[in-house]
């Protein structure tokens, strides 16, 4: 794809002209030289900001559970498969849950996710979740958020009813790939739980993580899946290789492969928001400040499972230098 290809592109999009690129457009924006990044943010950077204006949305989480989770994903450090010499708990206190949000609050995030480890939440770890989102809904303005692993259509429900706004569960990579990174489930299962997530009347935030051997091809064809099921929000992810895990070897991405990552998954979902979260201190460095512009709307802030992040001071120092802001809690 040529400059003028991609400015026209560009174009469509922000006319309203052409609002869904096709596969062939995403592959020509893949196959782009280094040299033409600072084109492909300027044009990322247009349609964000003709969709999501001047605000930035900033996630928060907490490992609420970890360790000993059955499935075998090869990047994970949670997996009971892999030896990586994490921290296993059970989940903690409802009332722990709720003193962190208030933190993450205080910090300037504007939403709160409790994360568990395992195939799927039990009857028990549920009640448990349920009563916290409950009482953080109560003492704050935090939209809360879920990770807990497969749902069905009633734990989906329960969920709602204790508002909870926004359920979590990434696809990972694409479907063509997922052999090649978790075995013990399959890509379907993971696909039911955001319909089920859907059906509910949750938001879905539902992406996947890049570095993991997966080419182009795949990462084009989980943008697209991810259109196709009409996810509401779109986590990026990058491997930062953790010890004891199948990957532990694989080299981290260079920060231009990441920024084309993010430029086009806002060129495939114009208006959705696209985040950005684990792996990005390791794999941006320096680049950090280029994810805003490169066509996200959003990000973790604080500390990921097992591995930390920066802290908040510094992405909101790194907002206002943009020009942008925080978006109001809700």
């Amino acid at each position: 794809m040529h400059s003028r290809e991609i400015m026209r592109l560009t174009g469509g999009i922000l006319s309203g002209r052409k609002r869904a690129i096709t596969v062939r457009d995403a592959i020509k924006i893949s196959e782009m030289p280094d040299d033409e990044i600072p084109l492909l943010v300027s044009c990322a950077d247009r349609i964000r900001r003709a969709a999501k204006k001047d605000r930035v949305v900033l996630c928060s989480i907490i490992n609420a559970k970890s360790g000993r989770c059955p499935e075998n994903c090869s990047f994970c450090a949670q997996s009971a498969h892999h030896r990586t010499g994490i921290e296993n708990y059970p989940l903690i206190d409802p009332e722990e849950m709720v003193g962190a949000a208030e933190r993450m609050h205080r910090s300037g995030a504007t939403r709160f996710s409790f994360v568990v480890s395992g195939y799927a939440p039990s009857g028990r770890d549920m009640e448990k979740i349920c009563r916290a989102a409950r009482e953080i809904r109560r003492r704050t303005p935090l939209t809360v958020c879920a990770s807990l692993g497969v749902l069905t259509h009633d734990m989906a429900n329960d969920l709602k009813k204790a508002g909870v706004g926004v359920y979590h569960h990434n696809l990972e990579t694409a479907r063509g790939y997922f052999r090649e990174v978790c075995t013990t489930h399959d890509y379907e299962v993971d696909i039911e739980t955001v319909k089920a997530a859907k059906a509910a009347g949750l938001r879905t935030c539902c992406g996947g993580i890049f570095g993991l051997g997966e080419s182009w091809e795949h990462r084009i064809e989980l943008a697209f899946t991810l259109r196709e099921i009409d996810v509401d929000g779109i986590p990026i992810n990058f491997l930062n290789p953790i010890p004891g895990t199948p990957l532990e070897g694989r080299p981290l991405m260079r920060p231009v492969e990441a920024l084309k990552c993010i430029v086009l998954f806002r060129f495939v979902h114009p208006e959705k928001n696209i985040f950005i979260c684990g792996g990005r201190e390791k794999v941006l460095g320096d680049f950090q400040s280029w994810l805003l512009p490169a066509g996200a709307n959003g990000m973790i802030v604080g500390n990921y499972l097992t591995t930390p992040g920066r802290g908040a001071g510094a992405d909101l120092n790194m907002i206002s230098d943009l020009g942008l802001r925080s978006e109001s809690t809700a």
